[in-house]
């Protein structure tokens, strides 16, 4: 058996072409970043054109594209714009997505459909519409960003988020039986608690305690402490990962 002569090289991402959602902001941001530096051509989308294209001069002049991933009309633009500049898509990060703020006896329908469609629906047309693209890759990894919350329920008032994060874990498992033969790899990406406008970036000291109080290390995490996680499940560092979620709460979910 031999000894690996440079074994961060496998984390290495050079030559692939990466699509990320939800790009203008938190996680979504740090995703676009972390894989361009990691060596890939990254495209970005989200809604906020303003972010999108500070984001995409920061990153040496990445492409982007702004609109509604709940717009199927802009779900199909969008990936053959994709086609059209790259040719190819090796990693797709379906991160992006909303919260319901409320009791669900207090909301609407359309309340719960806005969130289940972005949430949901999009990430799964998404991997349909771009399917043929990630067929023809010889290292293809999608990335549903899912949550802790998918895999435990949350105590507050957020049903439609609740059930849209469970099901894109179990969408994950379904889609990685039925690509595997295709040689994509399919994996979701759990977080817990990370500093982003979602969380109020940790703003609120109840929350803070909260984590403090139920993550076994104790602490709030660090934006940059999905790194990792993101690199391992989008690089060959996880080639032979495939229908897996990946936590990472510091242990909330583990008691």
């Amino acid at each position: 058996m031999t000894t690996p002569d440079a074994p961060e090289s496998m984390f290495r991402l050079d030559g692939r072409v990466a699509l990320v959602t939800g790009a203008s902001s938190g996680l979504g941001d740090r995703f676009a970043r972390v894989l361009t530096a990691a060596g890939a051509d990254v495209m970005l989308t989200a809604r906020r054109t303003d972010r999108l294209e500070a984001l995409a001069t920061e990153l040496g002049g990445a492409d982007w594209s702004a609109g509604d991933l709940a717009d199927p009309e802009y779900r199909e633009r969008l990936i053959v714009h994709l086609e059209r500049q790259h040719g190819r898509l090796d990693i797709l990060v379906n991160n992006a997505a909303m919260n319901d703020d409320g009791p669900i006896e207090e909301g609407t329908f359309e309340d719960l459909r806005a969130v289940v469609d972005l949430n949901l629906l999009a990430v799964m047309d998404l991997c349909r519409i771009s399917a043929p693209l990630l067929f023809a890759s010889d290292a293809a990894s999608v990335i549903n960003v899912s949550s802790m919350y998918g895999v435990v329920a949350s105590s507050g008032p957020m049903a439609a988020y609740n059930a849209t994060k469970g099901a894109l874990v179990n969408f994950s498992r379904h889609l990685a039986a039925q690509w595997g033969r295709h040689g994509v790899r399919v994996n979701a990406l759990a977080p817990g608690y990370f500093p982003t406008e979602m969380t109020g970036e940790f703003a609120d000291p109840a929350l803070v305690r909260a984590i403090e109080t139920r993550t076994l290390l104790r602490r709030p995490a660090r934006i940059d402490e999905l790194d990792g996680a993101l690199l391992f499940l989008a690089s060959d560092a996880s080639s032979y990962v495939t229908g897996h979620t990946l936590v990472v709460d510091a242990g909330w979910t583990a008691i």
